[in-house]
């Protein structure tokens, strides 16, 4: 799992209204929130991103996709398995 999959769609969002230059102030009328929520939204996403800084962040952003960045997730892991009917019945009744 990517760092950026731990982050919430909110987490997202400030992240990269932040890659994009915006204060605080302009992100919480954006979010429509208040500065302080902005602000914890912003450290839960340097602790789950491993960065200390909004410039660190922001560099984060763009070296992983910049504009995209907000829109990638990661595949998800499909595991096939495949166990013949006769198999999975010997396998059971053998319990």
């Amino acid at each position: 799992m990517q760092p950026r999959d731990q982050l919430t769609a909110k987490e997202i969002q400030v992240t990269t209204l932040v890659w994009e230059g915006l204060t605080n102030r302009e992100i919480a009328k954006i979010v429509g929130t208040t500065e302080q929520v902005v602000k914890n939204y912003l450290r839960t996403a340097f602790d789950k991103l491993g960065v200390w800084s909004r410039l660190e962040l922001a560099l984060y952003v763009a070296s992983h996709g910049g504009a995209d960045w907000a829109s990638k997730r990661a595949a998800p892991i499909e595991a096939e398995v495949s166990i013949p009917s006769e198999t999975a019945a010997v396998a059971y009744a053998g319990r």
